[in-house]
């Protein structure tokens, strides 16, 4: 689908909103559905069965209107509508607006599709590196299993440098979770952080404060990794718990 070819409102009030959502409901694709939602589960959004790629060409489209009053008349019903919200916030060039409806929308992720897709697409918090590498630090220490997710995968996608690397694992070590989806961004954190700094990634690994299964699952990450020798996974699996 080109951008060209979607047919969206120019301007965006309740009833202009609603002809948005049967769009959306024609773009469904049911097997894609059936197989997407294998895959994200015990979400509270009801899910039409969109293809990401499409979602970001709509989102692209809908950036060219008034972000604002879109976002105002948003419904919050379906998974489709989140992820284009975020995607959409992802296109914000003024800082100040793209923090406000930041700290609003993080509010709604429910699911690692949500988080890790709206994570990816901030570019803009790279030329913020240090307000937004703190904000990313505090959610990461947050009990909330998703607030904690998205602030992990930000500094997985955006801030994995080498003056911020003491600050990672100061972090990692202060993480007390046993939440699924904490500990397995955790574990891909880690991995991307050997890939980059193997020596430091090394150390730390050899001595941490991290529970058993994010221990042996950072490992398990890096063994999967193409961009690692035989030699340095067969050390690491030495490094693994029992």
């Amino acid at each position: 689908m080109d951008e060209e070819t979607i047919i969206l409102p120019i301007e965006w009030n309740a009833k202009t909103y609603q002809s948005f959502i049967q769009y959306l409901i024609t773009q469904k694709d049911e097997k894609y559905k059936e197989f997407h939602s294998s895959l994200v589960l015990n979400s509270k959004y009801e899910m039409i069965g969109i293809r990401v790629p499409t979602m970001r060409k709509i989102a692209k489209k809908i950036s060219k209107t008034n972000i604002e009053e879109f976002l105002k008349y948003a419904q919050n019903k379906y998974y489709e509508e989140i992820m284009i919200q975020g995607l959409l916030i992802s296109h914000i060039k003024d800082e100040a607006l793209f923090y406000k409806h930041f700290k609003d929308y993080i509010s709604k992720i429910d699911n690692w599709a949500l988080c890790d897709t709206f994570c990816s697409s901030i570019k803009i918090v790279e030329k913020f590196e240090d307000k937004y590498f703190k904000e990313a630090v505090k959610m990461s220490l947050n009990k909330k299993e998703f607030i904690a997710r998205i602030g992990l995968v930000i500094i997985l996608d955006h801030f994995i440098n080498e003056k911020n690397l003491d600050t990672i694992f100061d972090t990692l070590n202060k993480i007390e979770s046993d939440k699924f989806y904490i500990n397995m961004s955790e574990a891909w954190l880690i991995c991307e952080m050997y890939t980059k700094f193997p020596k430091e990634t090394k150390t730390f690994i050899k001595s941490n404060n991290l529970n058993k299964f994010t221990h042996n699952k950072a490992i398990s990450k890096i063994h999967d990794s193409y961009r690692v020798s035989k030699e340095e996974k067969e050390y690491l699996n030495s490094l693994r718990r029992k």
